[in-house]
This record gives C-alpha cells, sequence and structure tokens, in this order.
C-alpha cells in the first residue's frame, strides 16, 4: 500500500463571509502539490455559527460544496471538511469527504456541542462512516465527537484488519480548551491504534472566541508527526506510512483483545 500524502490547511476564517473565505482557501490551494488528502477546519466557509438560516445551503444547490468539487478536481486530491446544509427542513453540520471525481461521501456530525447551543440549532447524526481512500481505511469525525471515544471504537474485522487506519477531526476549538484537544486527539490515536488528523481554525470568531490553531498528526503510538505551533495561517504537509501503521499494530496487537 501506498504512503498517504495529506495536506493540512489552518485558516483565520473570515465570520460568516462565504466570498473572503473561498477566496482565502483558493490562495492556499494554488500551493498545493502532488497530494492525497486536503484537508480543512470545520465549517469551512462560514466559521462555527448558529445562523443556519442565512448560511445554511441545500444539499443539491450548495455552492460550498460545488467549490470543493472543482478544486478536487484541479488538485487531484480528495477534501475533506464541514458545512452547514439544510435537508428536509432540518439543518446539518455535515462532514463532506470529496473525492477528485466528484464523488461525495456526506458525514452529519453526531454530538451536537451544547455548550454553544449547536443542539438547538442542528440536528444530530446517527451514523459511522468509513470510507477508503488510496488504499487506507478513513473514519470522518467533526470537533465535538472526540470527547465521545464510544463513536470511533477501532475494531478487527473478519478477524482480519481493523475497521479504519485515519481519524479525521475537523474543528473550530477555542484556545482556551486547547489542552483538551491535544490530550484528546493523542488518546485517540493510542487507543485506537491509528494515525489522527487534527485540523483546527485560527483567529478571533464573531462570538469574540478565540483560536490558537494547534493542528496536529498523531501517529498509533501517540508520537506528533507534525504540529502547527503557532496561529498563523499555513499549510503543512506529510506523509502518512502504512508500514510504521502495520509495525505498530504487529508488535503491539491490543485490537485483538477487544
Amino acid at each position: 500500500m501506498q504512503d498517504l500524502k495529506v495536506t493540512l490547511i489552518q485558516i483565520d476564517q473570515v465570520w460568516e463571509d462565504k466570498k473572503a473565505n473561498f477566496s482565502l482557501y483558493e490562495d492556499y490551494f494554488q500551493q498545493i502539490e502532488n497530494s492525497d488528502l486536503v484537508v480543512l477546519p470545520e465549517m469551512f466557509h462560514t466559521g462555527f455559527s448558529m445562523n443556519v438560516s442565512a448560511l445554511a445551503e441545500e444539499w443539491d444547490d450548495s455552492k460550498g460544496l460545488s467549490f470543493l468539487k472543482k478544486w478536487a478536481k484541479k488538485l487531484d486530491s480528495a477534501i475533506y471538511t464541514s458545512l452547514i446544509i439544510k435537508a428536509k427542513n432540518n439543518y446539518y453540520n455535515r462532514g463532506v469527504f470529496v473525492y477528485p471525481s466528484g464523488k461525495v461521501v456526506k458525514y452529519d456530525k453526531r454530538k451536537s456541542f451544547g455548550l454553544g447551543g449547536e443542539d438547538k440549532f442542528y440536528t444530530a447524526g446517527n451514523e459511522e462512516i468509513i470510507l477508503e481512500w488510496k488504499g487506507w481505511k478513513i473514519n470522518l469525525q467533526i470537533c465535538y465527537d472526540l470527547r465521545f471515544p464510544e463513536l470511533i471504537r477501532n475494531r478487527i474485522e473478519g478477524n482480519v484488519n481493523p475497521a479504519y487506519d485515519v481519524l479525521l477531526y475537523v474543528a473550530n476549538w477555542p484556545q482556551k480548551r486547547i489542552s483538551h484537544w491535544l490530550a484528546l486527539l493523542k488518546a485517540r490515536a493510542i487507543e485506537n491504534q491509528c494515525f489522527v488528523l487534527g485540523v483546527n481554525r485560527t483567529g478571533t470568531d464573531g462570538n469574540n472566541l478565540e483560536y490558537s490553531g494547534d493542528s496536529i498528526v498523531f501517529d498509533a503510538l501517540g508520537e506528533t508527526k507534525i504540529e502547527i505551533k503557532d496561529s498563523k495561517n499555513q499549510v503543512v504537509n506529510l506523509k502518512l506510512n502504512q508500514d510504521d501503521l502495520n509495525a505498530i499494530r504487529s508488535n503491539l496487537p491490543f485490537l485483538k483483545d477487544r
């Protein structure tokens, strides 16, 4: 199996301004070469907003989704993020994994952030989503899901292979609880013996919440592979190595004991 070349884009999202955010992402997309997967923060073109009546897009007529499809094709890379979607009179914080072909796999955030009022505006999802890309099995997650390890318990399927190899978390996770973000991401990597990618925003949102970024990748031992330690807008690249992952799982075969 080939290495998975991933790109993290950590960015100061412009509050509830889709056009401005599109422009920002285009500048950073143009810096990307030869990536298999690009990961953006949660609610990529609005920020984490409860203004659903003004910002939600219909699934079949989403400018945000069209933008992502366009760039996935241009970059010949998959893209994962989330956006505000309206469907059947409900609103969703919907994760979208966009393939270069235009195919989209959706994941509706399962745990609503009650402290921020998300549960009052958004309908929670109820399904785990694991997909395959470039021979890697990838589990899709969004921000507050991180606090609930029961959602993504890895396991051996068919007495052969783990259910997934990579966990993706896209977030708007405030700086004042950033120690939780880092600790929980590391824990999810160790307990599920997988790579964990966490991509967070920077800056200050419309509710005056500050974000420090701290986007990071952990391997299956909980070791840091790359970390964006400052709060600047950045694009970083790295490779996930399947042989390294398999060696860890072979030397420490903990998943089979579940």
